[in-house]
């Protein structure tokens, strides 16, 4: 069988992986990062659902620009593979919601969880659905060197 390409690699890890780690910062630039369970539209898109109280969420507010790393955290030392990823996040504008359910909610079924509408995610409701939309995606070669992956 011939070696992955970067794509293919970014594509296996990203749905082999149910978490994803989350970069945010708040207004004077101090780092937070969260664990989020995540479902992701090919290489482009990626949605969770967090309460919006929570630090990572109070901070897309004042920066949207994050970082995302899906890695399997359980891999042996050495063999592990990731895939990097630059976006701007934050919630899902009403006009997008009902596409962006229906990915989050096609992971969630997929692995056994209850599917989510969008009054969960809307109104007095203390949850919201996220995206992060990547603008560079990339994984590392052999030699950790970075290898631009496209993200379209």
């Amino acid at each position: 069988m011939p070696p992955e390409t970067p794509s293919e690699s970014a594509r296996r890890l990203i749905e082999q992986n149910t978490y994803l780690t989350l970069a945010t910062a708040d207004t004077e630039g101090r780092p937070w990062a969260s664990p989020v369970w995540f479902a992701a539209r090919g290489l482009s898109e990626f949605y969770w659902v967090s309460r919006v109280v929570r630090r990572h969420s109070r901070n897309l507010e004042a920066r949207p620009e994050v970082a995302l790393v899906v890695f399997d955290s359980a891999a042996p030392v050495g063999r592990a593979e990731a895939v990097y990823v630059d976006a701007v996040a934050g919630q899902v504008d009403d006009a997008d919601l009902t596409a962006a359910l229906e990915v989050f909610n096609g992971r969630s079924i997929e692995r056994g969880l209850p599917a989510w509408d969008a009054s969960a995610v809307t109104g007095d409701a203390p949850h919201r659905l996220f995206v992060a939309r990547a603008t560079d995606v990339f994984v590392l070669d052999e030699t950790e060197g970075r290898v631009s992956v496209p993200v379209g």
